[in-house]
């Protein structure tokens, strides 16, 4: 059985934000997404905790590229020659290039970037393992297996190691047991139809425990997909609900961050707030539109 560490990342000092996890290869340590370089003490502080250090890393498996769960990889590469970084396919050519990623998230965050992120260095690409998804690879006394699950971005994995299932943002946003996962859909490529394909793919996976970066470690169970899938029916349905009522952007964030928050409140006091820092309703609510604008936009197979 592997044992698996969670490290809080304690994300602009809101512990239950951000996780990253940990586990002993045989052959290196695994970290299961770097977080951003703003964590990086948080990272090495939580590796120091169970005896490791930053050195001791050497397969830095991401689930996918956004800034949360990537941003620090090409700098821990710097500091730790012998690591290498497993990526999908379409997430590869911008971590080597990362200046598009910085741009599109500057014209978002403007001068809070460095405060909440960190700098992204690029990343050699003879140090990247590019995946497609279907990989099957023994490390050290770890069999791992990669598993291709878009529907939150194009280019996310998810990593299968035992009884462990390493689910990235596809598993959703629960911060407490008793909270009901969410779907975060930020843009650019949310696609329902295909997250509902990965939670058929994840859901039957002989694993005992989900790992999610947003936040912990829960059992594989068909209530957390169950729940995921219900709320991000409910979700989507207010924003095309707004959208089918002539309402802009402003109007439904308004509207839906309330609920949403209101949702959590009912399920734990401090759910709202530390939601807010782990998946901010209103890029949510960017992304569905942009969702629903698309489906709208697509030639009509009918007759």
């Amino acid at each position: 059985m592997t044992d698996v560490h969670t490290i809080d990342l304690n994300f602009q000092d809101t512990p239950g934000v951000i996780a990253a996890s940990v586990f002993d290869t045989g052959d290196g340590l695994a970290l299961i997404d770097s977080g951003p370089t703003s964590t990086l003490p948080a990272l090495e502080e939580g590796l120091h905790r169970f005896g490791a250090e930053l050195r001791d890393l050497r397969h830095i498996l991401l689930t996918h590229i956004h800034f949360d769960h990537a941003g620090a990889a090409g700098t821990l590469l710097s500091k730790v020659p012998r690591a290498r970084v497993y990526v999908h396919e379409r997430g590869a050519p911008h971590l080597a290039r990362p200046e598009k990623l910085v741009a599109s998230a500057t014209q978002i965050y403007g001068d809070q970037m460095d405060r909440l992120w960190g700098e992204m260095r690029p990343i050699d690409p003879e140090r990247m393992q590019v995946l497609s998804g279907g990989e099957f690879w023994r490390t050290g006394s770890a069999e791992m297996r990669a598993l291709y699950t878009p529907g939150h971005a194009v280019h996310h994995l998810a990593y299968h190691v035992g009884d462990e299932l390493f689910v990235g943002d596809v598993g959703g946003v629960r911060l407490a047991a008793a909270q009901t996962p969410r779907a975060p859909t930020p843009p650019p490529d949310i696609d329902l139809e295909r997250w509902r394909e990965s939670v058929a793919t994840l859901r039957d996976l002989d694993a005992r425990t989900l790992h999610l970066a947003h936040f912990g470690s829960y059992p594989q169970e068909a209530r957390h997909w169950d729940g995921l899938l219900e709320k991000m029916d409910v979700d989507a349905g207010w924003v095309r609900g707004g959208m089918e009522a002539g309402r802009g952007f402003e109007s439904i964030s308004e509207e839906v961050t309330e609920r949403l928050l209101d949702e959590l409140a009912h399920e734990g006091g401090d759910l709202p707030a530390r939601y807010e820092f782990a998946c901010p309703p209103w890029m949510s609510v960017q992304g569905l539109m942009r969702y629903w604008a698309r489906r709208a936009a697509r030639p009509s197979t009918s007759g």
